[in-house]
């Protein structure tokens, strides 16, 4: 029963939409223009870097708050059931349902759920996918760091449940990186310049 719990508790937080509220803020239907998707890299591009980190912020913080307080709501069980709360929050946000179920693909949110693996865990994922998204490829960054979650859980002896709840999450993840998936076999997936991004432009004289 805790578990339906925690996956409600976490679809909850999920639903905290970062996107598509500062899409409204700033008049702009991100579900219309670029990708469509209500992440992160489509939020850089329509709405530009710094909204698009304060998003990925955004999105990471709700599925890192779910887990702990389903951590700290079900001590007896605490690290399956804050894995269960990061599920409902990824859940949550790549299908909200006042967005007809169209949300983004849960990667950020991913990323926040591994805070409750804190730190060797945690710390293995989030370097080797800050070293590939160097590469230029975010998609290949976000079907690493999906795979990465589970192995990293394996490793370390974490609860079976909490390992095999994060690889039905990494299973989701690749489902939602399909058209990604098929681009980057095509060779026609596209690259987003990262550092070109984070580099202040220069001033016109």
């Amino acid at each position: 029963m805790y578990r339906l719990v925690c996956i409600a508790i976490g679809y909850c937080f999920g639903l905290i939409q970062a996107s598509y509220f500062a899409g409204k803020i700033n008049h702009v239907d991100i579900s219309t223009k670029g990708s469509g998707n209500l992440g992160t890299t489509n939020s850089v591009r329509v709405l530009g870097i710094k909204q698009g980190l304060v998003i990925f912020f955004c999105d990471a913080l709700k599925a890192s708050a779910a887990f702990y307080i389903c951590y700290f709501l079900f001590r007896e069980n605490a690290v399956v059931a804050g894995f269960y709360g990061g599920a409902g929050a990824i859940l949550g946000h790549d299908f909200p349902f006042y967005h007809k179920f169209k949300g983004g693909k849960g990667i950020a949110a991913m990323l926040g759920m591994m805070l409750g693996a804190f730190p060797f865990p945690a710390l293995i994922v989030y370097i080797i996918a800050a070293a590939v998204l160097m590469s230029g490829y975010v998609s290949v960054t976000s079907l690493t760091l999906s795979a990465l979650i589970p192995i990293s859980l394996y490793i370390w002896n974490y609860p079976p449940e909490a390992v095999a709840v994060t690889a039905a999450l990494a299973v989701l993840a690749f489902f939602q990186h399909r058209s990604n998936i098929k681009r980057l076999i095509n060779g026609t997936e596209s690259r987003f310049d990262i550092i070109g991004k984070l580099k202040p432009k220069k001033k016109e004289l």
